[in-house]
């Protein structure tokens, strides 16, 4: 499941740029592979704690 989300970062990358570079810019498929990126890019933030709340939990066991 962890790779789908890197799949989805990089395939959406691809598709934005590759609708970039034309001449004449597809503006759908330009939307469609930020939309995958950015779903990507979720994904994988979500998945990854918070800094604060670790600070919180470490600074509260020491006190």
């Amino acid at each position: 499941m962890k790779y789908l989300n890197y799949i989805l970062i990089i395939i959406g990358a691809v598709v934005a740029i590759y609708a970039k570079a034309e001449t004449e810019q597809n503006e759908y498929i330009l939307i469609g592979g930020i939309i995958i990126l950015m779903l990507g890019v979720y994904r994988v933030s979500r998945s990854v704690p918070s800094r604060q709340e670790s600070e919180d939990v470490d600074n509260f066991e020491n006190d």
